[in-house]
């Protein structure tokens, strides 16, 4: 159920908000939990497939250690068959900030998914409709119907500019792109409340890693999911109208469990996904906005701890 507040939503004022980025597996959950012990903070996670229930394992969230040791928020709410937007994000993890602020503590909004980071800052446009279910259904069967490619070309033909955005073979992107052009001059919009509407003082972070650091870490977390639930967590999804079901990991987990690869092809063929992942999102974060560039490793949790200081105020 979307966190919704009846009536306006409450607005406190915050010693502003640490924004912590990075690839996959560059050790941002880690970071952000240290940081929040000793800023007195809370966590809101910015990760499109960590809303998720069931699927703690491939998605990374946090474990029962640093979820115990920091507070967290926007994690594992959410059914595999529900859709998730980044409008949806901006309006869920604002309420978070505004009850974090309320209990008096500080906020760290961390996460690799950057376009709900970039839509959060208010960086961007981004259109916020209010989707009628009918509209929703009829996109299913149309997917259903129809291959990709035909998805994409009906959305190329309702709004060039958004198609050329999204990659043809993204099915999930597609059809979330074609809610968007379909309900656009039907259902009423609301203006989002990012940070920069609401006048928050924002210190952008990325993680900048050596390709081979991460490379090593990506080969470690891909041995360490298949042998700590991925493929239990997969084999619940298959057969699943669940978006969630095409995050990394999952499609090639499944093709293990039908015998279409062997362990060792399994490992390689995940370890090849994530570095494809990691690669698109530091293309991402090359892109973005004023940010400052921590690397990650012995000394990045003592840079991060200045740089609060003297861009928020920490103490």
């Amino acid at each position: 159920m979307e966190r919704e507040r009846a009536g306006a939503p409450l607005q406190t004022m915050s010693d502003g908000v640490l924004l912590l980025m990075g690839p996959t597996a560059s050790g941002k959950t880690a970071l952000a939990v240290e940081l929040a012990r000793r800023f007195g903070a809370e966590i809101v996670s910015a990760d499109s497939r960590q809303v998720y229930r069931g699927m703690a394992v491939g998605t990374a969230q946090p474990d029962g250690a640093q979820l115990a040791r920091a507070a967290h928020h926007l994690l594992a709410f959410l059914e595999p068959e529900e859709r998730y937007s980044a409008a949806r994000f901006v309006r869920e993890a604002t309420i978070c900030l505004d009850e974090i602020a309320a209990r008096g503590r500080r906020a760290i909004v961390v996460g690799g998914t950057g376009f709900y980071l970039r839509a959060l800052s208010g960086e961007m446009a981004l259109a916020d409709v209010a989707f009628d279910e009918s509209l929703r259904a009829r996109l299913r069967e149309e997917s259903r119907l129809h291959p990709q490619e035909v998805l994409h070309a009906w959305l190329l033909a309702r709004d060039a500019l958004r198609a050329a955005a999204v990659p043809v073979a993204d099915r999930y992107r597609t059809l979330r792109a074609l809610e968007v052009a379909l309900s656009r001059g039907s259902a009423p919009q609301r203006a989002l409340p990012t940070l920069a509407a609401r006048g928050e003082r924002v210190l952008k972070v990325a993680l900048a890693i050596d390709r081979k650091v991460l490379a090593g870490r990506i080969r470690e977390r891909v041995r360490a999911m298949i042998d700590g639930g991925l493929l239990a967590e997969a084999e619940s999804l298959d057969g699943r109208d669940a978006p969630a079901a095409d995050a990394v990991g999952y499609p090639q987990a499944l093709a293990y469990l039908r015998g279409m690869c062997t362990r060792a092809e399994l490992e390689e063929a995940l370890t090849r996904a994530t570095l494809r992942y990691a690669k698109r999102q530091m293309t991402w974060l090359r892109r973005e906005p004023a940010l400052c560039w921590v690397t990650s490793g012995a000394g990045a949790l003592a840079e991060l701890e200045r740089s609060a200081r003297e861009s928020l105020g920490w103490t």
